[in-house]
């Protein structure tokens, strides 16, 4: 457990999630400055010890929807309180298609928070904008608003990457549109990392999008048509890409237990998963109106579907921490391959030059956990070094 004055923690002791083996972290400073493996250690009581779980794809959580304007300091501490309590120490807020001054908006509320409240600040990582220089058309375009979808456009970008402070770091587009090659050129001087998602591309379009410079799939698998040519098609052809890494749901929802096999398999540490959660992820079963979809429905079991048509997703109404909990109590993979794809993968796609991870020299963003009943529970959850969960406390 974490041994500490106030919130400020010197050791942490529990066990590797890795190995199994008992060890010891010395924090200063909130980065770890060093991680002794204690075999002779007793263990009965330790809880499990892991780097914290970074999600880059969050468009809202416990009633807080980074899409509605006006966005207060309150809405975004509530969403920074809920993912420390799912063992969630980096986050990107993820806007999507819509009006461009409400855009202008949320970009300025969330880099003013972390300007004012640089310590809460902290767990927000950067920001991914999904859209609006995606396909228009039904099933690539998914929930996003075909009214304000447009061509990519590097002057509009530096409009919101100035409201933002340059914390936009991802950007989702469809690489079939006019101007996107260079446009991905441009986002990659400017370090933004580009992604591919929402899209109808072909094969040629693909290939000359990861030549550009783009360097991930959004969510594969979703935002696509729901009938594909057998072969090619999108999904393989991004499959197939050696050096596109890819981001999938997994909440047991939006895609088949196979298919995230497959890519697990196909893109092994270069998938990442995302929860790509919604304002209803954390609230109670019942009837809601959602800001894109409008009327939709939160069943018992965490699914989200359009009140219209129950066979229609709505969204994530999962945390990232129910996906790796999700994928380990059906035995598709390990706690530790699934905690990674959670925590370190997408730390070394966004962030390559940084250490991270439990290491020397990384951020001491570090989660302490335990396993009752088949899921991992979260005991607490510490960033740069200082406790910002507890569950004894709650």
């Amino acid at each position: 457990m974490a041994k500490s004055d106030n919130n400020s923690c010197q050791r942490v002791e529990g066990i590797d999630y890795i190995s199994g083996i008992p060890l010891s972290i010395d924090i200063s400073g909130g980065y770890i400055a060093d991680i002794s493996f204690e075999k002779s250690m007793d263990s009965s009581d330790l809880p499990f010890i892991a780097p914290g779980l970074f999600d880059i794809q969050v468009n809202g959580i416990n009633g807080t929807d980074f899409n509605t304007c006006p966005l207060s300091y309150n809405d975004i501490r509530t969403a920074l309180v809920a993912h420390h309590r799912h063992g969630i120490t980096s986050f990107f807020p993820t806007l999507v298609t819509s009006d461009r001054e409400n855009l202008k908006e949320s970009l300025l509320q969330i880099s003013s928070f972390c300007t004012d409240y640089p310590d809460e600040g902290s767990s927000i990582a950067g920001i991914h904008l999904e859209g609006p220089f995606i396909s228009g058309d039904d099933g690539p375009r998914g929930a996003h608003s075909k009214k304000y979808i447009t061509l990519p456009d590097i002057s509009l970008l530096e409009v919101w990457q100035h409201c933002s402070g340059g914390m936009v770091k991802l950007i989702t587009l469809a690489p079939e549109l006019p101007g996107t090659l260079e446009f991905i050129k441009q986002c990659r001087k400017n370090g933004i990392l580009v992604a591919l998602g929402h899209t109808s591309a072909n094969t040629d379009q693909i290939r000359k999008a990861v030549m550009a410079g783009a360097k991930l799939s959004t969510h594969l698998g979703n935002g696509a048509h729901l009938m594909l040519p057998r072969h090619p098609n999108y999904l393989w052809d991004q499959l197939a890409e050696r050096n596109l890494w890819a981001s999938i749901i997994a909440d047991g929802f939006h895609l088949p237990d196979n298919f995230m096999r497959v890519v697990f398999k196909v893109k092994g540490d270069h998938t990442i998963l995302i929860s790509d959660s919604t304002k209803f992820t954390g609230m109670n079963p019942g009837k809601y109106h959602s800001l894109i979809g409008g009327p939709v429905v939160l069943t018992s079991d965490g699914r989200l579907c359009t009140a219209e048509n129950p066979d229609i997703l709505a969204g994530s109404a999962m945390t990232l921490l129910d996906c790796v909990n999700y994928l380990t109590s059906k035995n598709i993979c390990t706690i530790p391959k699934a905690w990674k794809m959670a925590s370190v993968n997408p730390s070394n796609l966004l962030f390559p030059a940084i250490p991270n991870g439990l290491k020397t020299g990384a951020r001491a963003d570090i989660v302490l956990f335990a396993r009752e009943n088949g899921r991992i529970i979260i005991r607490q959850t510490i960033k740069s070094g200082k406790r910002v969960y507890d569950m004894r406390k709650q």
